[in-house]
């Protein structure tokens, strides 16, 4: 389990919110320090935490406190496996989109019986008590001396942040004879505490609206009477994209995603999730929804509602399935909702997506910084990403939201699930659109704010303070790839040190929530009814199900055959029209861009006043949006010739 709670990506329009299993060579694995393990045992790399350091150790951890683990299954061939899925992935191999079944893919490489049940009966051996098992993992609970007997190590209490948690003092280890069973263990350090119980979901959050006035495309109304930005008049902000729009932007062309099943998995279901699709697409001119185009899996109960802010979530389910239509309008969608925003319940929600083939691609809006997250749990999501990979299923991660996160946690690191090497990381742009749907130019995502000055002469900090931009940078954890080689610089892919590491993100779309989507949803109103309402909306959680919508496009226009791990191809493609090559100046080295924002104050009506803003485009922290590869937008958006691509094996022009 992560260091602390994986998160949403929305961005509301009011501000923006929010290791690799051996043998991977070809795709890069994460550092690890040279763990061991006492003679015939074998350790389970980066069991222990690195803020669990002698300076932080406040003691041992009681003999009788409680203990959950989930030890994670290797499965049959976990080398095989990694070989696998990068062969099919590759346009250059033999075995590219030879994919398997889901049933072949458990019978050659997902974990027998025989692994389960030695698993459990060791576990239980050491007087742990199994609460549950299935392919993936086996769970169970039970006090700190017998998880310590268990795992070769003692539990000690360190301080981190300001708190305490329990964290192994050395590395996990299993008896040699497990090697072959045990892939990972996680829940030996317990930071931060997970609740257990169920809960029901709250109603919605209290409603949000945007004031006006709005442009309806790009540029298309002009702040006349208030100061000027960077030596002319700042348009106001969209009202928000829609769906042709957005559609006309990348390329769609005649293409809808026909016959392609996207995913969508996120914490928790919206209770009007249905209603308000079909209320959106009727209001803003998207295909209506066939019967069963839209359906859902949902777990049983949910956990740590409170905590994880059950209510925010339906915001972000609602933005991912309304992009999705609004981009792929005939593509089947199912939401696969996890308990809770934790580690093991978005696991869960991932490897139900991939035990029964549930789509083809997968849209996935949350995540971490990669400084929370252990490599445990990293080889967890990165079985389950490799599993999907020789089934011919495509996981698509936004970058985050923070830029290089330096302002939100004072280090310069990139964003987790989005850093593994087996996904596609989904950067984020500010989109102009102009008159007649026309595509003018992108920036990178980055935003600068600066306030109307009291007497409305002037913007007060101009050009203003950095509020969020698109996830990207290098990793500090897992090696370079191989499909970044000779595309990503060195200044980049080295950032870190002499090894070339993973750079994200890969690929990019619209982003910035101040030339964001425009978004329906039931929400709860002043008067406490729940009432429908729209607002505009961004951040990589809208990049990421645009990109999902296009590549469903991609994968109708190529035949209806599965894309798979998509960025081997996605690479291959650098550097062709297949791509806007985004910059941060697209009108030229001396022009730089900015909006106006115009918002209640109280986010509801006038009654409290409005708040005028000056929003500056293409700021994003460290990160700059240059010619080539960047790591604000990756490769670049996809433009008139992306989806086209597919239709034929692809050759560089």
């Amino acid at each position: 389990m992560r260091s602390s709670r994986a998160r949403s990506r929305a961005a509301l329009s009011m501000a923006a919110t929010l290791p690799l299993l051996a043998g991977a060579l070809a795709l890069g694995i994460p550092n690890a320090s040279a763990d061991s393990a006492p003679g015939g045992r074998d350790a389970l790399q980066g069991t222990k935490p690195a803020w669990a350091t002698a300076g932080a150790d406040l003691g041992a951890t009681s003999d009788s406190g409680k203990v959950s683990v989930r030890v994670h299954l290797a499965g049959r061939d976990a080398k095989g496996l990694a070989a696998y899925a990068a062969a099919v992935s590759d346009p250059q191999s033999a075995s590219y989109r030879k994919f398997l079944s889901a049933d072949q893919a458990q019978a050659r490489f997902g974990a027998t019986q025989q692994q389960i049940d030695q698993v459990g009966r060791w576990l239980r051996s050491n007087g742990l008590t199994v609460t549950g098992s299935n392919r993936h993992y086996v769970s169970a609970t039970g006090e700190v001396a017998a998880a310590e007997k268990a795992f070769g190590t003692q539990l000690r209490n360190y301080r981190k942040g300001g708190r305490t948690y329990r964290a192994p003092a050395s590395t996990a280890s299993v008896p040699a004879a497990l090697s072959d069973a045990v892939l990972a263990v996680s829940g030996l350090d317990n930071a931060p505490h997970k609740s257990s119980h169920d809960e029901a979901l709250p109603p919605p959050d209290a409603v949000f609206r945007n004031s006006g006035p709005f442009s309806t495309y790009y540029g298309s109304k002009t702040a006349s009477s208030l100061p000027s930005a960077y030596g002319t008049k700042a348009p106001y902000a969209v009202k928000g994209y829609t769906g042709k729009q957005l559609r006309a932007a990348y390329g769609a062309g005649r293409w809808t995603g026909k016959g392609v099943t996207v995913a969508i998995t996120d914490a928790y279901a919206s209770p009007t999730i249905v209603k308000d699709a079909a209320e959106y697409a009727k209001r803003n001119g998207d295909a209506p929804y066939r019967r069963g185009q839209l359906t859902q899996v949902l777990p049983d109960d949910y956990t740590k509602t409170e905590e994880c802010g059950a209510s925010g979530w339906y915001g972000e389910e609602t933005l991912d399935v309304e992009a999705v239509h609004a981009v792929a309008p005939a593509a089947d969608i199912v939401y696969v909702g996890g308990a809770s925003c934790y580690d093991a319940d978005l696991l869960d929600s991932l490897n139900k997506v991939v035990d029964h083939r549930l789509a083809d691609i997968v849209s996935n809006s949350w995540g971490d910084v990669e400084a929370n997250e252990t490599p445990d749990v990293a080889a967890a999501y990165d079985q389950v990403f490799m599993m999907g990979a020789i089934e011919g299923i495509g996981f698509y991660f936004s970058s985050g939201d923070d830029g290089d996160n330096v302002a939100s946690t004072g280090t310069k690191q990139i964003d987790v699930p989005s850093n593994s090497a087996w996904v596609t990381s989904v950067g984020g742009t500010a989109l102009a659109v102009g008159k007649h749907d026309k595509y003018q130019w992108e920036t990178g995502w980055g935003t600068l704010k600066s306030s109307l000055s009291e007497d409305g002469k002037s913007w007060d900090g101009f050009p203003g303070a950095y509020t969020s931009g698109a996830g990207g940078g290098t990793s500090s954890s897992v090696k370079q790839p191989f499909y970044q080689r000779g595309v990503v610089p060195d200044s980049l892919a080295r950032a870190n040190g002499k090894q070339r590491m993973r750079t994200a993100p890969d690929i990019a779309a619209v982003a910035d929530p101040n030339t964001g989507f425009l978004v329906g949803q039931t929400q709860t109103l002043p008067d406490g009814s729940l009432g429908y309402d729209e607002y505009r909306i961004g951040g990589t959680s809208l990049a990421a199900p645009v990109i999902a919508g296009v590549q469903a496009l991609a994968q109708q226009a190529g035949h209806g055959r599965p894309l798979g791990f998509a960025n081997p191809a996605i690479y291959a493609r650098y550097g062709s029209k297949a791509y806007h090559d985004v910059t941060d100046r697209p009108l030229g080295p001396n022009r730089d861009l900015a909006v106006v924002r115009v918002d209640y104050a109280n986010g509801v009506d006038a009654a409290d006043g409005l708040l005028t803003s000056l929003r500056g485009l293409g700021k994003d922290a460290s990160l700059k949006a240059v010619r080539g590869y960047d790591d604000v937008t990756g490769v670049g958006t996809p433009a008139a010739g992306y989806v086209n691509s597919y239709r034929f094996p692809f050759r560089r022009h």
